[in-house]
């Protein structure tokens, strides 16, 4: 008896994005451009030092979150994502920025049918514009977000840890097969995977996240 075509559900395959696709720190690099350009920004930072130097012992993310909100100072939203788009495109024209085996592996998980999601810290403008640069369509974005304020953009949403599994869920993602990262940062986003993957990993990461994992991961050096 024929009961109709057999309904199969896809494999969901998650992506780090720096690190594993990009070599490097993506907004960092964006934020390092930003202050090369514009030097009062550069007198800001100097001005503010003492303040950095004492707070720093104590609250290292404060800190970095004061040095973005200052790389951004008097953009909005609409000038921060053409300033974007243009450092995306920018990096991908430099040679050795991005890792073709692990844009290769991708390629692979889409022609086998797997759902793709990218699920980075780096900002979303910038992941997706160096995404469209490289030619990667079809996959979902889970990145960190930033707001516009009354003195510039600021930091809204920073998908790390265990932010990633919560943004997963907020978008109806509760199972993956699959998780490509390159840092312990990701242990709660690889703990939910079938299989883990760690990108170009120390054999010292690697024992320490295969110890909190309680398991073996799966090792891949990527060029």
């Amino acid at each position: 008896m024929d009961q109709g075509p057999v309904e199969t559900t896809r494999r969901v395959v998650l992506f780090d994005f720096d690190g594993v696709l990009i070599r490097g720190d993506t907004f960092a690099m964006f934020m390092r451009d930003r202050y090369a350009r514009v030097r009062w920004r550069k007198g800001l930072v100097l001005a503010l030092g003492p303040w950095f130097l004492l707070a720093l012992p104590f609250s290292r993310r404060r800190v970095l979150r004061s040095l973005v909100h200052l790389g951004l100072l008097g953009l909005n939203e609409t000038r921060y994502r053409d300033l974007a788009q243009t450092f995306a495109v920018a990096l991908v024209r430099q040679p050795g920025h991005f890792c073709r085996e692990g844009l290769s592996a991708l390629r692979r998980h889409q022609a086998a049918g797997d759902r793709i999601v990218i699920v980075t810290g780096c900002e979303e403008s910038l992941v997706r514009g160096v995404l469209a640069e490289l030619g990667v369509t079809d996959v979902e974005v889970l990145a960190s977000r930033l707001r516009a304020g009354r003195l510039g953009m600021r930091s809204d949403w920073h998908n790390v840890g265990r932010r990633k599994v919560e943004l997963l869920a907020r978008h109806g993602i509760e199972a993956w097969q699959v998780a490509y990262s390159d840092s312990s940062q990701d242990l709660p986003m690889l703990a939910l995977a079938a299989e883990a993957v760690l990108v170009n990993a120390t054999p010292k990461l690697c024992k320490r996240v295969e110890k909190a994992l309680g398991r073996s991961v799966t090792r891949v050096e990527w060029l």
